[in-house]
């Protein structure tokens, strides 16, 4: 089945294009200030540089801070906190002064690039929903005003807990009495203005919530059997991914399958009270570092495979004056003296040259390249999107097996992986050929929507699908 046609020049030129302009996912992170002993916002920009994180999303509009990032290269996402929402939906002369003071002052020597209008403010007590719309429309216009309104981009992070129904992913919906007063109007201000969705996404309370029924494995994308989608018969291997298709399934439902989404919040605390299971420096170690590998290594979702990952980790320091649980003041990644509290790599170049190791030194189930164990190092494969339909796969297997220089022996008639005799098992097989010999590089595993980066072992019949070349 591997080669039944041969495939046209358009095909080839397609697929190469593609591979030349596929977009890769990218790491950014929040850097929160509720602490009384982190460095002055000066030695914060320059560890952001040293580690290789080129956007940071902030949480206020701080003078000091926003001065420190000029002339940076660093992009940045401000913030209008919960508690100005309604004075800037009652009166646009209070939005044109806030852009005036907190936005224009410091743009473009300091590069923002959005706007949070609010967090999570479907869960706020103080009933800040209903202010939502007024305040981005206010904002908007004062945007608009300086000319600013097409470079800097306006959205709202929101909260998993806006969705009624998150499982299976494909019956992700959000809630009834959100949904005409505040999401939709929302979804289409942001269609309207081409801005995309925020969205705070954490498997750690899932599975703290339901340690008896979720896999740590598949919250930490290490090795597991997976879960099929009883709706739409797709396999995931993650917790986050199927939170994240969930919101598509979502948007989808009201008709905003073309507006793009944004991870603006995710992580694993290295410490937590009694009660708060899984939280461990070990277990967040795990989590982060797998989450790096597979945003930039890999393609999208399983339900939305085209679109990059982009996602902001949570956070930058354990902050010490955070009320509530213990796990609130120890998300960070660094201590405020900047130590590291464990070794994660942030750039693809750290993914492929180091295993991410706890500051003790002691190794946890993070990956790392080389020929080594999956289950315990998060190695990906590339996999085939079965949802494609079979003429793209036909297409793209049969660029892989040509002029994609896949090593696709193995599944000619005869041969070791031949069965099961399927497309999608072929091309799978095809694809991560492609994908293993081009190192697992930015955008070798795509084939225009046709394949997805996974973080465990593929299983088709008997057939074992190689790690590297």
């Amino acid at each position: 089945m591997a080669q039944k046609r041969k495939p046209s020049s358009f095909t080839l030129f397609f697929f190469v294009a593609f591979f030349v302009l596929a977009e890769s996912g990218s790491i950014s992170i929040n850097y929160g200030r509720i602490a009384n002993d982190l460095p002055p916002p000066s030695k914060v920009v320059e560890l952001l540089k040293t580690q290789g994180i080129d956007r940071v999303k902030l949480y206020d509009t701080d003078s000091t801070v926003l001065t420190a990032l000029a002339n940076s290269g660093i992009s940045v996402v401000v913030a209008l906190p919960n508690e100005l929402l309604s004075s800037a939906a009652a009166d646009q002369s209070f939005t044109d002064k806030w852009v005036q003071a907190s936005i224009s002052q410091y743009h473009p020597a300091t590069k923002i690039e959005a706007v949070a209008v609010g967090n999570e403010v479907f869960v706020d007590p103080n009933n800040t929903p209903r202010f939502l719309l007024p305040a981005m429309k206010n904002l908007q216009a004062s945007l608009k005003k300086l000319n600013l309104d097409s470079s800097i981009k306006l959205s709202s992070p929101i909260a998993l807990s806006a969705l009624q129904s998150s499982y299976p992913a494909s019956s992700g919906s959000f809630k009834s009495e959100l949904v005409e007063p505040v999401i939709r109007p929302m979804l289409d201000f942001l269609r309207q203005t081409g801005s995309y969705l925020m969205v705070n996404a954490y498997p750690f309370f899932a599975y703290a919530a339901n340690s008896d029924k979720i896999s740590l494995d598949y919250a930490l994308f290490r090795s597991n059997s997976g879960n099929v989608d009883s709706g739409n018969g797709l396999k995931y291997y993650s917790l986050f991914e199927a939170q994240l298709d969930a919101v598509f399934a979502a948007m989808s439902s009201l008709g905003y399958d073309d507006v793009n989404v944004v991870v603006t919040e995710t992580g694993w605390p290295s410490k937590g009270d009694e009660n708060e299971i899984g939280a461990s420096q070990q277990n967040a170690a795990s989590y982060n570092g797998n989450l790096v590998r597979r945003v930039l290594t890999g393609s999208g979702t399983p339900l939305r495979p085209k679109d990059p990952l982009n996602v902001y980790l949570f956070a930058l320091f354990n902050e010490n004056q955070k009320p509530g649980p213990t796990s609130e003041r120890n998300y960070g990644l660094f201590y405020p003296n900047e130590e590291k509290v464990y070794d994660v790599p942030l750039t693809l170049a750290e993914v492929n040259a180091k295993p991410s190791t706890p500051a003790n030194g002691s190794k946890v189930q993070v990956p790392v390249s080389g020929d080594v164990s999956p289950a315990s190092t998060g190695q990906t494969w590339c996999v085939a999107n079965e949802n494609a339909g079979e003429e793209k796969l036909q297409a793209a297997l049969d660029y892989a097996c040509g002029e994609g220089g896949a090593d696709c022996r193995p599944i000619q008639e005869g041969s070791t992986c031949y069965n099961p005799d399927s497309l999608v098992a072929h091309a799978s097989y095809a694809f991560n050929s492609y994908y293993q010999k081009n190192a697992r590089g930015t955008g070798t595993c795509d084939f225009g929507g046709s394949a997805y980066v996974v973080t465990q072992p593929p299983k088709f019949g008997q057939c074992e699908f190689p790690t590297g070349y």
